[in-house]
């Protein structure tokens, strides 16, 4: 298909015709969940809108534990329907959908008890490979075994050998979060759908009961707009309730936001070759490999603060390193710790108990002509969740739609994939560049990532790593801006990057390099790069400041302390 770049000019391009005369559908939502919907609706033949107030998957699409996975302990509460359709687009994101975003990595589950426990966790681990088989999308992941204690800890030497008198070892999937959503909103784009970040919903029209639209800011350059829809769908996640009062109208649920933290670390602070699952009083606790680092996650506790900055507390740091040292050698510090980020989920709470269930599932609900709502879920199964939403909203329209395709759908970079891995030498060769880079730009572009090698051919500077922040080419900043919506410095450092959390200096050292980039792309004068340059560095400052708070309301208040993006 066609990859369509969504630069400045194409974001301006977008609004103008979304408020040009009535879409079909109009999605409000730029994460993972608002994207899908909008694939879905534009592949089957719907005129489609998609419009964010911040940047794409800002929120919770680029705060998560980065796994794409059934939900083992869900077996645990019985919950097979849950599991079963987690394990069916598990099976098809990695071998149809986006082979070039979603890659497999193993776990080791520690074994405390010999005899009954291996016994109890087994017969759930080999449930979960049947599951994953039987929805017939299972198949290109290795089936778990048995291991003795002395065979775990040769593959996690960095285990206590006092913490396990065996495990077992399966295989779940990943995904770069952010990344995948902006995949999934180029991908909506190349098929005709118009879509706009940076685009601020304040009011929703009305026309008697019903709902025909939504008023929209602009917040880069001021403008106001009407963009008209005979459905609009309403895909906020924790902004559910703050998006439904902007209708007056009572919910017929409740969407309350659960925070998870999570830390970064590098490599050979754990020595193992495999990521690690353990459980805790609580819940479980990830050890997930990630490239040069891994990710250690996550906590689960009320959150009723901020939903735009959700800030980790020195408690909750604590709390994850008392419980993934317990089983280490050699334990974790502070010192350690590279990058820390703070989520939210979206978990649905009805007004009793029987609705109260839902939390890991999710709904959709029509409450007043014109608009639905969809909310819960997790984000393996952000398919589902759009073809829900969209099979809701075409009961608003007066005329028979397609069904939902978008199970056969590849996303942007994903045809010609294997083809170009396969060729990743002779590429490298041609670009100038070592191997490695080229099987990191295919990792993050998949085929798209000849779009980023041209601009190093045009440019060879492009092609040397940013300052302090070794693993990315200073061409994939200017893409960033011209093919994938970046229009801040922190846009690039935090989500079409990962720099802010893989590097100790959380991207500072990286930022005025970065800046100088997207100038060029964007027009900014020097004194807006100063600002976004500033800004960045007190928003860095914040977040440390909040994670020296020994709770969530002093943490809040101190990562508010920085303003949210730079003026224009």
């Amino acid at each position: 298909m066609r990859t369509a770049a969504l630069g400045p000019e194409q974001r301006a391009a977008a609004l103008a015709r979304m408020a040009e005369g009535e879409l079909d559908v109009l999605v409000v939502g730029g994460g993972v969940v608002g994207a899908g919907t909008a694939l879905d609706a534009v592949t089957r033949g719907l005129s489609t809108g998609l419009v964010e107030a911040r940047d794409w998957a800002s929120g919770t699409s680029s705060r998560s534990s980065k796994l794409i996975h059934g939900g083992l302990r869900y077996l645990e509460m019985l919950d097979f329907g849950l599991v079963r359709e987690a394990l069916k687009e598990r099976g098809l994101l990695l071998s149809r959908i986006a082979p070039h975003l979603v890659r497999p990595v193993p776990f080791l589950y520690p074994l405390r008890h010999r005899g009954w426990e291996r016994l109890y966790a087994g017969s759930g681990v080999a449930l979960y490979d049947a599951m994953s088989l039987s929805s017939g999308h299972g198949r290109g992941l290795p089936p778990h075994r048995h291991l003795s204690r002395g065979r775990a800890l040769r593959v996690a030497p960095a285990l206590k050998k006092d913490a396990l008198v065996g495990a077992l070892q399966y295989y779940d999937a990943q995904v770069d979060d952010a990344r995948y959503v902006a995949t999934l909103v180029r991908t909506a784009a190349g098929y005709g759908a118009h879509v706009a970040n940076r685009a601020r919903v304040t009011e929703f029209l009305r026309e008697g009961e019903r709902v025909v639209g939504v008023r929209v800011t602009d917040t880069e350059l001021d403008g106001t707009y009407e963009i008209r829809a005979r459905q609009v769908v309403n895909a906020t996640g924790v902004w559910t309730d703050d998006t439904q009062g902007m209708i007056a109208e009572r919910g017929q649920f409740h969407v309350r936001a659960s925070k998870g933290i999570h830390l970064v670390v590098p490599k050979d602070r754990i020595h193992s070759s495999t990521g690690l699952i353990l459980r805790t009083e609580k819940s479980v606790l990830f050890v997930i490999p990630w490239g040069r680092h891994w990710i250690v996650g996550t906590t689960d506790t009320a959150w009723d603060l901020d939903k735009a900055h959700p800030a980790a507390s020195s408690a909750d740091i604590d709390y994850l390193l008392e419980h993934v040292n317990s089983v280490l050698a050699v334990p974790l510090t502070r010192d350690d710790v590279e990058g820390v980020y703070a989520g939210l989920r979206p978990l649905l709470a009805g007004e009793s108990d029987a609705t109260s269930k839902l939390s890991r599932e999710h709904t959709v609900a029509h409450p007043v002509p014109g608009l639905v709502v969809v909310a819960g879920g997790k984000y393996t199964t952000y398919r589902v969740m759009a073809k829900d939403a969209v099979d809701a909203a075409v009961h608003g329209l007066d005329r028979r739609v397609a069904a939902c395709c978008t199970d056969e759908v590849r996303l942007a970079g994903a045809e010609g994939y294997h083809a170009l891995w396969n060729a990743r030498a002779r590429i490298a060769a041609r670009a100038g560049l070592h191997e490695a880079r080229v099987e990191h730009l295919l990792h993050r572009y998949g085929s798209m990532a000849e779009e980023v090698l041209e601009l190093v051919a045009a440019d060879p500077a492009l092609g040397e790593p940013l300052p302090a922040a070794d693993d990315y080419l200073k061409a994939e900043v200017v893409y960033a801006c011209s093919h994938e919506g970046a229009r801040h410095v922190e846009d690039v450092l935090t989500r079409r990057t990962r720099i802010s959390i893989e590097t100790f200096d959380r991207g500072t050292r990286s930022a005025r390099a970065v800046a100088e980039l997207m100038a060029g792309v964007l027009g900014w004068t020097p004194q807006q790069v100063e600002r976004e340059v500033e800004n960045y560095e007190k928003r860095v400052e914040a977040e440390r400041e909040s994670q020296l708070q020994p709770d969530d309301r002093t943490a809040d208040a101190a990562r508010l302390g920085a303003p949210d993006t730079a003026p224009l």
